[in-house]
């Protein structure tokens, strides 16, 4: 199905398609064309006569508006032809082919979404059979690919009263992320950790929105004013005017409260534990450090109110 002689195949196929639907639609606008010629003339006729001849006026707009309904019966074939024809394919064979023979990079491309994929499996696989074989409690999946080749898959059975749960400590992690992340942002941060579902795969959009949705986590959704309850370690970092190496530094011996859900993943800083006494005492030790970038100094002093 995506060899390169199936590609080209196809794709002149597409182009005597193409050409099909040119035709018919040149067809229909010579179609187009006659009618309002003939509604034209009709107009014409009908305009020349003579008012007081009622019987023929009348016989001729008559005719004038069969020749308009006409012309309206012909622009809506049109239009409905044009609905009805795919957009060509904004990628060239040659480009079709490079990604046919490098389907993984499609597979695992972030803008590809489920839906492509059961396309892509519905594409290159005919069919799939499966068999058990209790001696060695496994499934057996016997894959038979477009192309004639048969591959063999064994996946181990379940056992009774086996669950394959979700662990508490990712799903606590998903819900510290899910203060300041989307789900497409947490799906890529549980992957870079090598974390998986329950059932071994790896996580997507929709897989961090089944969770969610299952164990009653909020969706993140920016704050209209712009003013988020939650902070990275750049923006608390930003907010605080030091760096964010000093913060994070801080966050670790305990200086202030940060929550760090994985090695590979983003500190969360609650924007209200960033104005208090003991953020402000982080802050003016970092100013008193002779490396301390010249100019932050005022900066700084309007994160906090007065204290005199």
């Amino acid at each position: 199905m995506v060899e390169p002689g199936a590609i080209a195949a196809a794709a002149e196929a597409e182009r005597n398609m193409t050409s099909q639907r040119d035709q018919v639609r040149d067809a229909l606008q010579r179609d187009l064309q006659a009618a309002r010629y003939a509604a034209d003339r009709a107009f014409r006729q009908y305009d020349a006569a003579d008012p007081e001849n009622r019987l023929v006026t009348s016989e001729l707009e008559a005719r004038w508006n069969k020749t308009l309904a006409r012309v309206g019966e012909i622009e809506n074939k049109i239009a409905g032809h044009d609905a009805a024809t795919p957009q060509p394919s904004p990628m060239s064979t040659s480009e079709m082919a490079s990604l046919a023979g490098n389907l993984r990079a499609v597979w695992a491309a972030p803008s590809t979404d489920a839906r492509l994929k059961k396309r892509i499996v519905r594409t290159v696989i005919h069919e799939v059979i499966a068999d058990l074989n209790d001696v060695t409690s496994e499934i057996v999946l016997a894959i038979h690919w477009v192309g004639g080749v048969h591959t063999q898959l064994r996946l181990p059975k379940r056992h009774r009263g086996q669950r394959n749960a979700t662990p508490d400590d990712l799903i606590e992690a998903v819900r510290q992320l899910a203060l300041i992340a989307n789900d497409d942002v947490i799906a890529g941060v549980l992957n870079r950790n090598g974390l998986s579902t329950g059932n071994g795969n790896r996580w997507t959009r929709e897989r961090i929105t089944a969770l969610r949705s299952y164990r009653k986590i909020p969706v993140f959704r920016p704050q209209p004013d712009g003013i988020e309850p939650w902070l990275n370690l750049g923006n608390a970092a930003r907010f605080l005017g030091i760096s964010p190496k000093t913060l994070r530094l801080a966050a670790e011996a305990g200086e202030i409260e940060g929550v760090h859900p994985l090695p590979e993943g983003p500190w969360i800083f609650s924007r209200s534990k960033l104005t208090t006494q003991q953020a402000q005492q982080i802050a003016d030790r970092a100013r008193q450090n002779p490396k301390y970038p010249a100019g932050s100094h005022q900066n700084q002093k309007s994160l906090f109110p007065s204290t005199t």
